[in-house]
């Protein structure tokens, strides 16, 4: 400050000097810094990055000099919070030296303490609030979690439990929750912050066996942040379907005159359901309610289904069978189903043709009349036959086997009619017989003969006649038969006989073999003389007598036997080069031989003698 001193005297004029004087007032620290608030707050994201401006402090101070000089400093200990603050100590300002987290603490007080060079100071408050940005997505805490579920759960049922919470504020934690597309599950609020998870309608593990839900949890942030979390629910099963057979029902074919224990077919039924629900068995029940159990050819095995027959079946007796066969799971309670198994037996040919007519079984056999005046096609008669198979086994078919006069007669192959291929003459026999084969068509063929008598007749009155000479001729038949038997007995008898005494003659030979036996031709003829008075041969001629000619080992001499004395001086026998013995004796007949030996000779041996 200055000012002007003026100094006047007393002359006159006065005379006066003028002097400015200038007051220097020296300051004194006698002023403290004034902030020019006393509350400073700030707002600033909290993803604010590191050195952003949060505000800045200002303070004055009246003095001058370093008594005006304000420096600017936290009055207190930075603290944990503090931390990520800094301030200007000659501007004031304040700055980041870190990002900061709405979520561990939304706002930080600052003290900023002002002081002059003096070391007078002021203090003010700053209060920094941090502004939320949406950096955090929903979370999911599951509280409960019901898997597998069962395939008979009612509608309602809870499955999942969960919590959904958000660590921002205001919209950006602000959470909605959806399900993603679903027919049988929905998402509920249960309260507050949790949502329930629940069935809308039945199940069915048969059609899906496991569902994969994911719920979605948004905020309301901007941009939103949303949070997925997934539920794999099992459905577990329940025996809730019935075995299912493959076809509605079974045709199997088993040919008669089976072998027992035959495999014929097999039946299959699935079950839908799993594990033991799924396991089928198998069994039989009658065809009918009211029926006994099943029939006993029939069984099937419980396990795979086989059918099989057990005893040989004819299909004479039993054409078909029907059974019904029932699967049922091992599920608890069992479920069943039944099929109808349709067992046809196959005819084979195993049936010959029967003869119903003519009768075969009749006697004597009935004839058929004809007249001689009938013409080409007339109708004898008609052979009926029935065969007890079906099919091409019962086919029949008539073939004419054997005839009296084949061209007169002609069978019908399919009718069986016996009919006449040309008119009768009266050089055909009056009595014809015919046998007529039936053959089926099987493969084998059977057949079965039918034998007919047919009377060729001028006058239907000689019928009776006919028919005693037809007996009588039957009854010489028969004769002439029994007489035919007779012979060929005796006539093994007797080669029986005879080739014993070969036998025994070819013994006695060897026993004599290299001897001679010696016979007097006077004894001879003495011995035989009145035997050759009556013989029939001349007296030079010498004969012998064998069963055979040209056979050495099992000839015979007819006079060995009876001549056992004969001196040896008179006749040489021996055995000769040709097999046979010269006996130079007088004539010898065979009536003396006979006389001789009774009952040596005979009729029928005579027949195989030979003669020199």
């Amino acid at each position: 400050m200055g000012f002007s001193l003026i100094a006047i005297d007393g002359g006159s004029p006065p005379r006066s000097g003028t002097t400015q004087i200038h007051i220097v007032v020296l300051d004194v620290n006698d002023n403290s810094p004034v902030f020019l608030q006393e509350l400073y707050v700030a707002h600033i994201l909290e993803n604010a990055p590191e050195g952003s401006v949060i505000l800045s402090v200002v303070a004055t101070d009246l003095d001058e000099g370093p008594n005006g000089d304000i420096s600017y400093q936290f009055s207190q200990a930075v603290g944990e919070s503090d931390s990520a603050f800094v301030i200007d100590p000659v501007s004031g300002e304040i700055k980041l030296t870190k990002p900061l987290d709405f979520e561990a603490a939304e706002n930080h007080e600052l003290t900023v303490q002002a002081t002059d060079g003096g070391g007078l100071s002021a203090i003010c408050k700053v209060l920094v609030e941090v502004v939320d940005v949406n950096d955090n997505a929903p979370e999911l805490v599951v509280s409960s979690f019901s898997s597998p579920l069962p395939e008979n759960a009612l509608p309602g049922t809870v499955v999942a439990l969960f919590a959904v919470r958000d660590r921002d504020s205001g919209a950006n934690g602000k959470i909605s929750c959806a399900l993603e597309d679903q027919l049988f599950f929905s998402l509920h609020p249960a309260y507050k912050n949790y949502y329930e998870l629940v069935t809308v309608s039945t199940l069915d593990r048969e059609e899906t066996a496991q569902y994969i839900l994911s719920v979605t949890a948004a905020d309301a942030g901007s941009p939103p942040l949303t949070t997925t979390q997934t539920f794999t629910v099992d459905i577990s099963d329940v025996n809730d379907n019935a075995p299912v057979f493959n076809q509605t029902s079974y045709t199997m074919y088993v040919r008669e005159n089976n072998v027992p224990t035959v495999l014929v077919g097999a039946v299959s039924a699935a079950d839908a359901d799993t594990g033991s629900n799924a396991k089928v068995t198998y069994s039989l029940l009658p065809a009918h309610p009211t029926e006994q159990p099943p029939c006993s050819c029939i069984s099937v095995n419980s396990e795979n289904g086989d059918v099989f027959v057990l005893r040989p079946l004819d299909y004479e007796q039993i054409r078909q069978v029907e059974v019904l066969v029932s699967a049922s799971d091992t599920g608890s309670p069992p479920l069943s189903a039944n099929v109808t198994v349709r067992l046809v037996v196959v005819d084979e040919n195993d049936n010959a043709p029967l003869v119903l007519y003519p009768s075969q079984d009749s006697s004597p056999p009935s004839s058929e009349l004809v007249p001689l005046s009938a013409e080409a096609g007339y109708v004898v008669t008609k052979v009926v036959a029935v065969d007890a198979d079906s099919g091409q086994n019962s086919w029949l078919s008539y073939h004419l086997l054997r005839a009296t006069d084949p061209g007169l007669f002609v069978v019908g192959a399919q009718s069986g009619e016996v009919r006449l291929r040309r008119p009768v003459t009266e050089r055909d026999a009056v009595k014809q017989k015919l046998v007529v084969l039936v053959r089926d068509n099987g493969q084998p063929p059977l057949s079965a003969t039918a034998s007919l008598s047919v009377l060729l007749l001028s006058d239907f009155s000689d019928v009776h006649i006919t028919h005693s000479s037809l007996a009588t001729e039957d009854e010489g038949d028969s004769l002439t038969m029994y007489l035919i038997i007779s012979l060929v007995f005796v006539s093994l008898l007797f080669l029986a006989s005879m080739g014993a005494f070969v036998a025994i003659k070819v013994y006695k030979r060897k026993e004599l073999k290299g001897g001679q036996v010696l016979c007097s031709a006077g004894n001879l003829q003495s011995g035989l003389a009145d035997a050759a008075a009556a013989g029939t041969l001349p007296h030079p001629y010498c004969y012998e007598i064998s069963l055979t000619t040209g056979s050495g080992n099992s000839e015979f001499k007819f006079l060995k036997p009876i001549l056992p004395s004969l001196p040896p001086q008179h006749c040489t026998m021996g055995r000769g080069t040709d097999n046979e013995q010269d006996f130079p004796l007088g004539p010898i007949t065979l009536d003396d031989v006979a006389a001789n030996n009774p009952g040596m000779l005979s009729a029928e041996p005579f027949n195989s003698l030979s003669f020199k």
